[in-house]
């Protein structure tokens, strides 16, 4: 018996597999096929019977939870009004960004939220939008790349010691960028992340494990970035002297492996609430006392994990490559959900292209190509659920920045300000973002600057491999 058979009786979901289970069971009791689908469409009929025990008693139980999840979702309405918010930097927000908060902020599971200044319009939540909930967690809240972080390596030698093209070849040689890329396996690296035992928890997880384990390392498409610049550090916080230091910065994700946990649990909360109004319809939540919500959440978090590997292994190899260990780090991740106290009830954080700032906690503010970044420390300002921007933020689409933007253009920005560029597109120009002292400018209750980043070298995806 396969899947075709249960689901043509119209079995949907968990109860799937449960159904295959159960008939193999009963295949094995000498029951025909017919015998079984009989007995599976009276399952169906009335599961409550079936529920208190025996060979169908989990699949029963499962048809039940379905129908009072679809019960619940009958019911299922939207605020009339938002939930009022706290916006940081509104006139440098476009209105499609503003309107996609308002709607989140709607949903019944929603208790507070805040929007910052490098916000633009996303799938589901806003880029740079910070959503609180009650004991539910939404996939696309966090988003497509789970665990999108930044990490910066300070490195004991003077800013000027490494040349241009001696950066170059480093970065070609011991860095990996674009979709599906990852190194030869003679040149991986091990993690303790790929060790987990967490791994084996979750059949997706189970089959994900390979490509995480190929792909560890390596950075994606887009705006991920790894280049060498200028750190200036004006005094120590960073528990380094004044001065300036040569400085590692890289922007990376979860990679194949987190996109696809993103889908497969997108696709679970919008089963779960085919009646939400369809325009929050990726807004889908999945609650934590669910099944589902507490396998996305442990998802989630390993993604947020591996991402982080994937810049420990950045790090790990340009600094070997150099023969240094970094004097400091600092990283932070950007694309997550935490658990929170907010106004003494704990609830769900999602930071959407937003970095946490908790009072004293540092973390990451980058650019552009061509523009600096900031290391910036949090002051737990609780309008804002404790988070600041997590970058420049968008002012011109992908597609519009590659029509108006042109290459030359592109080419003089980036020669101004002494940047060699390795890879990049006209549609991750400098033009195409706000400008990143605005953005700063707007967010002092967030938090202070701690050190500022020059970037010189540049490497991010170029469509093919350099190596």
């Amino acid at each position: 018996m396969n899947g075709k058979h249960i689901t043509k009786l119209g079995f949907d979901g968990r109860a799937i597999g449960l159904a295959q289970q159960a008939g193999r069971l009963r295949e094995q009791a000498g029951l025909s096929r017919q015998d079984i689908l009989d007995e599976l469409r009276a399952v169906q009929q009335a599961p409550e019977q079936y529920a208190a025990g025996g060979v169908y008693a989990e699949l029963a139980a499962e048809i039940l939870a379905q129908r009072a999840a679809a019960q619940q979702n009958s019911t299922v309405a939207l605020r009339e009004a938002p939930l009022p918010y706290g916006v940081w930097g509104a006139e440098l927000i476009d209105a499609g960004a503003a309107e996609q908060m308002d709607l989140a902020m709607r949903l019944p599971v929603s208790r507070a939220g805040a929007l910052m200044p490098d916000a633009h319009i996303g799938y589901g939540l806003p880029i740079g939008g910070v959503l609180a909930t009650e004991n539910a967690v939404i996939p696309y809240g966090v988003g497509v790349d789970i665990g999108c972080s930044m990490m910066l390596s300070v490195l004991p030698l003077p800013a000027g010691d490494l040349g241009s093209d001696e950066a170059r070849r480093l970065l070609l040689k011991h860095t990996r960028f674009g979709a599906g890329v990852s190194f030869e396996k003679r040149q991986r690296l091990d993690h303790a992340v790929l060790d987990e035992n967490t791994w084996q928890d979750q059949g997706i997880l189970k089959y994900l494990h390979s490509k995480a384990a190929e792909q560890i390392g390596t950075s994606g498409s887009g705006n991920h970035f790894a280049e060498f610049g200028r750190l200036y550090v004006a005094d120590t916080q960073l528990g380094l002297e004044p001065g300036e230091y040569l400085a590692l910065l890289s922007h990376s994700g979860s990679r194949g492996f987190g996109a696809q946990v993103a889908g497969h649990f997108t696709r679970l909360a919008e089963d779960r609430h085919k009646r939400l109004d369809p325009a929050a319809r990726r807004l889908a939540w999945l609650s934590l006392d669910s099944e589902e919500g507490h396998a996305y959440w442990q998802a989630m978090n390993l993604a947020g994990r591996y991402a982080l590997a994937n810049h420990d292994q950045i790090h790990a190899r340009l600094s070997q490559a150099l023969g240094v260990q970094p004097l400091a780090q600092v990283s932070n991740s950007h694309n997550l959900a935490w658990k929170q106290q907010v106004n003494g009830q704990e609830l769900i954080v999602h930071r959407k292209g937003a970095t946490p700032a908790e009072s004293g906690r540092l973390g990451l503010i980058p650019g552009s190509m061509a523009d600096p970044s900031f290391v910036v420390r949090g002051r737990g300002n609780p309008e804002s659920l404790s988070s600041s921007s997590h970058g420049a933020g968008r002012q011109l689409g992908r597609k519009a920045a590659e029509r108006s933007v042109s290459k030359d253009q592109m080419q003089s920005y980036l020669q101004e300000r002494g940047v060699t560029l390795i890879g990049g597109g006209r549609d991750e120009a400098p033009q195409a973002y706000k400008r990143i002292e605005e953005v700063l400018a707007r967010q002092r209750d967030l938090v202070d600057v701690v050190a500022e980043f020059t970037p010189q070298v540049v490497r991010m995806d170029s469509g093919k491999q350099d190596i």
